[in-house]
């Protein structure tokens, strides 16, 4: 039983993250039209008609569009990703509001059918023709695709849309939203937060921000009050290692937005939870009572993403929402702490409970602990005068692995060492990566997306000794 329920754990955490990595690589687009929205409508900071045109072609075409090419190249690279986009300009043209849904189908949808085709008859080409192939085979796949999306895609995925929609509106109206953290908050230490904020409440805000200027959905799992009252629970009435490093923990959660952070810490003492679940619903019925919202999705979920993405009318709303909630979470981790009659566990006991409950390595637990890693999976180790690019992955190419490449760099300015770091989502690659450095778990998946490269894995990218072992081999 525990082999099938992990088995079934993996498909949903892959299908989630396979949901937020066709939205996170494109969040940069979601908030560049929270920005336009916040400026230039009617209601907005400067009300501009001209430049507020621009609100709904980017959300009824543009955002869609960068879903189905992601989609698309997630399953069959550039060639998929057009494919992709033209489907989902089908099942825009098919419905009458923004078809974040509808991309999320026929983005993979039409790649995943593009390498089928491509697996049938590209290998019966005759030479000198192949050209002529790519385009035609392409074109007309993504024609048939994008007729069938509007004639009959369109319509359906605009009902469930509609219906999905009704359905929040009912639980607002009936004041059952924060009801919502009860599976929120102990999804997202399975690791299921991007899923959860990225693949379903960042579609489902955009479109009520596009009605009503902001969305309350965009801070139902953002909100970083809850795992901030939690740590600094740990910060006063923790034991040990656990309270020497929760107030480190809290910044890099509050202002650097990566809530991971805090998942150890819960997992410690599982009935933490209950001040994570009771943190997040007061957060939510402040913004409920304060009629709040945000413009656009906050990503990462820090508090000057939240504040950015404030309209003018939902500051105090929102602003008490993350310190009613920070107080609340507190005050009950701090009960809990105090009375708990049994020793606390330390945080590599609860790396252990958390490998075992989401089937992966954590990837902040030894920078917590300080815990020597193993070492990493064999690989041809390069030169060092044929190393001039470094990559970083992870499954949407930011968060940890975006910060563990900032660490990379600065030791690199330090030692005066010119060579290009950056990090990527684990199937966005470049071709000339020299070294690749992933977690643990996504090392053989990152093999086989480039045999040929170096490959270093790490237990966690916030501290590893792996990088001034590289430093120190690159100096010489």
């Amino acid at each position: 039983m525990s082999t099938q329920n992990g088995g079934l754990r993996a498909k949903v955490q892959k299908f989630g993250s396979n949901l937020s990595g066709m939205i996170m690589p494109n969040i940069g687009a979601f908030i560049a039209w929270g920005l336009i929205t916040a400026l230039f409508i009617p209601d907005g900071w400067i009300p501009n008609e001209t430049m507020a045109s621009l609100v709904d072609p980017m959300i009824k075409y543009l955002l869609p569009l960068l879903i189905g090419f992601t989609g698309g190249r997630m399953v069959y690279d550039f060639r998929g990703g057009v494919v992709g986009a033209i489907a989902t300009m089908g099942v825009i043209v098919g419905a009458e509001q923004p078809m974040f849904l509808g991309a999320m189908v026929m983005g993979p949808l039409a790649g995943y059918l593009m390498k089928k085709v491509d697996d049938l008859f590209q290998a019966k080409i005759r030479q000198g023709f192949e050209m002529l192939y790519n385009n035609f085979s392409s074109g007309i796949l993504a024609a048939i695709l994008a007729m069938i999306a509007v004639a009959g895609i369109g319509p359906i995925v605009s009902g469930l849309t509609n219906a999905l929609g009704r359905g929040v509106e009912a639980i607002v109206s009936a004041g059952l939203l924060p009801l919502t953290s009860i599976i929120l908050e102990p999804a997202k230490t399975l690791f299921l937060n991007n899923a959860i904020n990225h693949g379903i409440l960042t579609p489902l805000g955009s479109e009520q921000s596009l009605e009503t200027g902001k969305s309350i959905l965009f801070l139902l799992e953002a909100n970083p009050g809850p795992g901030l009252g939690i740590l600094l629970a740990f910060a006063f009435f923790g034991k040990g290692v656990s309270k020497a490093s929760a107030p480190g923990a809290a910044i890099i959660q509050f202002l650097g937005g990566i809530h991971e952070i805090y998942f150890p810490y819960i997992l410690m003492k599982p009935t933490l939870i209950i001040a994570a679940i009771f943190g997040g619903m007061s957060g939510i019925f402040t913004l409920q009572l304060f009629d709040a919202g945000l413009r656009a999705a906050a990503s990462p979920g820090s508090i000057f993403a939240v504040i950015f993405m404030t309209p003018a009318n939902s500051y105090v709303g929102v602003i008490l929402s993350v310190i009613i909630a920070t107080a609340v979470s507190f005050g009950i981790a701090s009960f809990i702490l105090k009375t708990s009659k049994g020793g606390e566990e330390d945080l590599t006991a609860s790396t252990e409970k958390m490998e075992a409950m989401k089937g992966k390595k954590s990837s902040v637990s030894s920078s917590l602990t300080g815990e020597k890693e193993e070492a990493d999976i064999e690989t041809p180790v390069k030169d060092p005068a044929e190393i001039n690019k470094i990559i970083f992955a992870c499954d949407a190419g930011m968060g940890s692995s975006a910060m563990g490449a900032s660490l990379l760099k600065n030791k690199f300015k330090k030692n005066d060492i010119a060579i290009d770091v950056t990090n990527k989502a684990i199937n966005e690659i470049p071709d000339d990566a020299d070294i690749i450095i992933t977690q643990k778990t996504l090392t053989d998946r990152a093999k086989a997306k480039r045999p040929d490269a170096e490959h270093i894995s790490v237990d966690n990218f916030l501290n590893s000794p792996r990088y001034d072992e590289l430093v120190e081999r690159l100096k010489d």
